[in-house]
């Protein structure tokens, strides 16, 4: 088979990852921006029988104090997505300008700042985010955003020295700095142009780990605390009936997994893309 003809099935397989992938994240962020405006019932209201199975009344039942889950699977999706979006950012605010900062340092600042994302990257993310948690001595939604943005820093740090570097070695940089341009213009319209596609990939994948994460944490009664709906919490609250009740467990979970699922696939279209431009452009 020729190469073109190679090409051609895995240009269909990534296309179908990422759509994949556009479907299950475009349906939990739809469910999580409605919420703002709209849920079936109140998160407070115990109008309903405890325990309920899913019925045209309660789409997926209710919980053991009668509240619609349909609705807090709502406001879950929402807490995910400012959860993931707000850690996504300041880890990769933090790891971008660290990351730099180490490719442009000195030879033992540089290998200084290497050897500390690689003792940090060591760490889980989990226990890091639970070490920050523990040292503000208050479980909020902030906090779990804070901490969780400081435990993915270094991993983007990393990447981020690594592509820097990359840069820093083609001659168009050269070329920049005899014609006199300043680093930070070569930081501003050579560095980050060059890196952030690439970076992208990354932080998706980083989004999905703090999904995961920021559920870790509820359920350990470290993340949003009550009346927040966290799928974590759900999980937390479902388990002592998840022989009698199921649904209260089985539909946070399946959000859960579809949301990380999605992300994951998103990501490696992205891959794929970026990929293929780059064999493209050679």
């Amino acid at each position: 088979m020729s190469a073109a003809g190679a090409a051609g099935p895995r240009r269909s397989r990534g296309g179908a990852t990422y759509l994949l992938g556009l479907i299950l994240v475009g349906v939990i962020v739809a469910a999580g921006l409605i919420s703002f405006a709209w849920t079936p019932y109140a998160l407070s209201d115990m109008a309903g029988s405890r325990l309920e199975p899913p019925s045209p009344a309660h789409w997926a039942g209710t919980d053991r104090l009668g509240r619609d889950l349909f609705t807090q699977l709502m406001i879950g999706a929402r807490i995910a997505l400012v959860v993931g979006c707000g850690a996504v950012a300041i880890g990769g605010a933090i790891g971008m300008v660290t990351g730099i900062l180490a490719a442009f340092a000195t030879r033992f600042a540089d290998d200084a700042l290497a050897a500390v994302f690689d003792i940090l990257i060591a760490f889980p993310t989990l226990l890091i985010a639970m070490l920050v948690v523990a040292a503000r001595e208050e479980a909020s939604l902030g906090t779990a955003i804070l901490a969780l943005g400081i435990g993915l820093s270094p991993i983007v740090g990393r990447i981020t020295r690594i592509l820097t570097k990359q840069v820093l070695g083609q001659d168009y940089i050269t070329a920049a700095r005899v014609s006199g341009t300043s680093w930070g213009a070569i930081v501003i319209f050579h560095i980050l142009p060059n890196i952030v596609p690439f970076l992208g990939v990354n932080l998706a994948l980083q989004f999905g780990l703090a999904v995961m994460a920021e559920a870790s944490l509820s359920y350990l009664g470290l993340g949003a605390p009550p009346p927040n709906a966290s799928w974590g919490r759900m999980l937390q609250e479902a388990q002592s009936t998840v022989y009698t009740a199921p649904w209260g467990a089985v539909f946070p979970g399946l959000a859960l997994f579809a949301l990380v699922i999605g992300i994951n696939l998103l990501a490696d279209g992205l891959r794929d893309r970026l990929g293929r431009s780059g064999r493209d452009a050679g």
